[in-house]
């Protein structure tokens, strides 16, 4: 989701050893004593944005889907199928998809959800006036893409804003209308930037509609307390459609950026879950603790050029190659990841497309071939800035990068900025002060198109300053081909043009994600979805 973030964007995002785009900013102080009921879960970033149309990340995705209801929820690995929760059912009809909404969904002012409320919603996340950088996710709706490039001051773009295949067919029914017929569309939907934002809130607020007292909400929970880089409280909403499901009436989000910190607090007893990465050095130590918890991931962490400033391919992909995966997992990361070869994690519709004999990048570091491909570089850049966010665990990777880079004549100066501000610093396009930055990306749905069009020309998340027309061909071919084996092999045809002998090497992969955390034995259900995503609505407190 998410940049992580999901974090994203959306994501991510964010996890594994390391938080993938869920780490960030300010000092926070642990949560208020215990009560019966009350929740209390140590997270590691300030939510850069609880608005559906412009959260990116992880961190604010955990929160909007617990304050919200997903239009739909995915089951179980390996197929993740699609399950009602906002929508009770659906359609699918070639490029048509109808969803028929549940009734009984309630604003937690009491109105009614209607569809209606997903397309006025939709709308305003396309908007080109928004600016929102998860608008692509709607892209393969009809009229989308177009409405979102319109630019207000030089053209109406009402007549645009007219044509995008979305639209309310009665009270209880959405009609989705989109380019060509997508496998994933239905998945897709469970990510946040589908969730619906009320209407008369936004009108009345503006961006301030997201605050406590102006938020109005559809989910299990409220927002009902943000103090601003220190903590934010839910409570159970009682207008939920499933609301006597619900056994806790208070979540307690306590923001503790340090990792030590956090977990002194958690051993402490001043929280109940620790969501907040660990610092790598004492995962061993937790390991055999039943309160360490791991969960599968779909999600990759990566390292991504600025292409305008380590322009030649051959330097890129030396510096690739250089990375021993498996020590820095081994011996920093130490969560039990997986040494990627390329952006398209297994477990992954499509995925992974690539071979250990199609890709230059090893879980070892190949050494001999990286220093060759530096003897082809006329102009080789040896001093680099390498950017990260200030997450337990970012600085010890990128430190121990630094070392396998200098046995190929690159100096590397670690920057290191707290995640808002991080995040805005990457662009794109990223600022020209940077080198090399660390991402990661946690799948919104389980196909591989999600992470291969990052690196489209117009994404969002794409802030690498590599743009490829023919790749964004294949992409969009891809995403328009209903036939299974065929649609793969488009995959695998643009992860090589990325990471492939002959590719851009516009991005690193490091590892694929697994997520942990601590859990009190007291807390059950409490449980990390592939996505990064936690349903707090089925936790329990004994």
């Amino acid at each position: 989701m998410s940049k992580h973030r999901r974090w994203s964007l959306w994501a991510i995002a964010a996890a594994g050893a390391i938080a993938v785009l869920v780490v960030g900013s300010a000092v926070g102080a642990t949560s208020s004593p215990k009560a019966s009921k009350t929740l209390r879960v140590i997270i590691g970033a300030e939510p850069p944005s609880l608005d559906p149309g412009l959260a990116t990340d992880t961190t604010s995705s955990s929160v909007l889907d617990n304050i919200n209801t997903q239009l739909i929820k995915l089951g179980p690995a390996p197929n993740y199928d699609p399950q009602p929760a906002g929508a009770s059912s659906w359609k699918v009809n070639g490029a048509v998809v109808t969803l028929n909404l549940n009734k009984a969904l309630k604003w937690s002012n009491g109105k009614p959800v209607t569809a209606q409320d997903y397309v006025f919603s939709w709308l305003r996340t396309i908007s080109p006036e928004l600016g929102a950088d998860y608008a692509y996710q709607f892209f393969g709706i009809k009229g989308a893409e177009a409405y979102n490039s319109c630019d207000p001051k030089a053209t109406d773009c009402n007549a645009l804003r007219s044509q995008v295949g979305v639209k309310a067919v009665n009270k209880w029914t959405l009609r989705v209308t989109l380019n060509a017929p997508q496998a994933w569309f239905v998945q897709q939907l469970s990510h946040s930037s589908f969730l619906p934002v009320y209407a008369p809130a936004v009108a009345k607020y503006g961006n301030k509609f997201t605050e406590p007292g102006n938020n109005v909400t559809d989910g299990p929970f409220t927002l009902t307390s943000w103090k601003h880089d220190a903590s934010l409280t839910l409570a159970k909403n009682p207008k939920w459609y499933n609301a006597k499901s619900v056994k806790i009436d208070k979540i307690q989000l306590t923001i503790i950026t340090d990792g030590t910190t956090a977990e002194n607090a958690y051993k402490a007893g001043n929280a109940d879950v620790n969501d907040q990465s660990l610092p790598p050095s004492d995962i061993p130590s937790w390991r055999k603790n039943p309160e360490y918890k791991t969960y599968k991931a779909l999600g990759t962490y990566y390292y991504g050029f600025n292409i305008k400033n380590i322009a030649d391919v051959n330097q890129r992909r030396a510096m690739a190659v250089a990375i021993d995966r498996k020590a820095i997992i081994k011996y920093v990361a130490q969560g039990g990841q997986t040494p990627a070869k390329a952006m398209t994690p297994p477990g992954i519709s499509g995925g992974p497309t690539i071979d250990s004999k199609s890709t230059v990048i090893k879980p070892t570091a190949q050494l001999a071939q990286a220093k060759a491909l530096m003897a082809k570089v006329k102009n080789p850049k040896t001093n680099v800035n390498l950017y990260v966010n200030n997450s337990p665990g970012h600085v010890q990777i990128a430190t121990a990068i630094q070392a396998m880079w200098k046995e190929l004549g690159i100096s590397s100066s670690i920057k290191v900025q707290e995640w808002k501000q991080y995040l805005q610093f990457l662009g794109p396009p990223p600022n020209s002060d940077v080198d090399v930055y660390r991402l990661g990306w946690i799948y919104d749905y389980p196909d591989a198109y999600n992470g291969l069009s990052l690196w489209e020309c117009s994404s969002g998340n794409n802030n690498t300053n590599w743009c490829n027309k023919a790749f964004d061909a294949l992409i969009e071919k891809a995403g328009r081909t209903q036939n299974s084996a065929a649609r793969i092999k488009m995959y695998q045809q643009a992860e090589a043009m990325i990471t492939g002998p002959t590719g851009s090497m516009a991005i690193m992969p490091i590892y694929w994600y697994v997520f942990h955390n601590l859990v009190k034995p007291n807390v059950k259900g409490y449980f990390i979805n592939v996505q990064d995503a936690i349903d707090w609505s089925v936790v329990t407190i004994s």
